[in-house]
């Protein structure tokens, strides 16, 4: 009789593991990456941009690129934050709403085109660039929603001239100050787009930073955005392969770390 219940427990323990054990013991997959970029975005409301060639085809654009990274579109990669506000305004070191993330998921980029025409009606007069502001404000919004060390770009819809009001000490590119963004992560972006080629420069030869990259592209290559042969007519907005990859390479391109003092 022992040698019966050895016979069988051996048994027991060389056959197949039933399905549940099997599921128990199968290596579950692993979940995708939470989203770790940040993104924020400002759009020039001074009136020389506002009412010059380029802002309408600017808030065309910034629909279709905010659409396609919330939804990961051709490898565009989705941000675990995004915040939507203005670049200058009537008066000096004006503090400006950061509109989230929420204001533009699942939405339709015609719907998002709506949204920031709301937020950005042209028939208002705006006297400042006032690019330092914004600057600090997104850098009060890293610290109080703890979003500190993870990467950071800042997308700036604007012609590059400031005009921060009074004098300047020199170079009114030098009185920039990306100081309030120092330290809060290893890898901060700061894209200007629809600029021109000498305002592009001296962005990237004058601005004081030190951890900060700094990527600019003229108006005249933006505006390509569009043309038929990177935009295809009648393809949905999930269907631009070719307009993804332009993103990736003239605005998410990501350039070399460069030391300005």
């Amino acid at each position: 009789m022992r040698g019966l219940y050895a016979a069988l427990l051996i048994a027991g323990l060389a056959a197949p593991p039933c399905d549940a054990i099997k599921q128990y013991l199968k290596p579950h997959a692993s979940a995708p990456p939470a989203p770790r970029l940040v993104m924020f975005i400002g759009v020039d409301i001074s009136g020389s941009f506002m009412h010059g060639k380029y802002f309408d085809d600017s808030i065309e654009f910034l629909a279709r690129y905010i659409h396609a990274h919330l939804n990961g579109l051709g490898g565009l990669e989705v941000p675990h934050s995004l915040f939507v506000g203005s670049i200058g305004g009537v008066k000096k070191d004006e503090a400006k709403t950061l509109y989230p993330i929420e204001m533009f998921q699942n939405r339709s980029v015609e719907q998002i085109d709506a949204q920031l025409h709301q937020i950005f009606p042209i028939n208002r007069v705006n006297t400042f660039t006032d690019f330092n502001a914004f600057f600090a404000q997104v850098g009060d919004m890293i610290d109080m929603k703890k979003l500190l060390l993870k990467p950071i770009s800042i997308v700036l819809m604007s012609d590059g001239d400031p005009d921060m009001g009074g004098s300047t000490t020199g170079s009114k590119f030098h009185d920039l100050s990306m100081s309030p963004l120092e330290g809060l992560s290893r890898n901060i972006t700061v894209r200007l787009l629809y600029t021109d080629a000498v305002t592009g420069k001296s962005w990237r030869d004058e601005v004081p930073r030190k951890r900060i990259k700094v990527w600019t592209q003229d108006a005249v290559v933006m505006a390509e955005w569009k043309d038929p042969k990177t935009l295809l007519p009648g393809k949905g907005p999930n269907e631009q392969d070719r307009f993804f990859a332009w993103v990736r390479d003239n605005v998410d391109f990501q350039p070399r770390l460069r030391r300005v003092d």
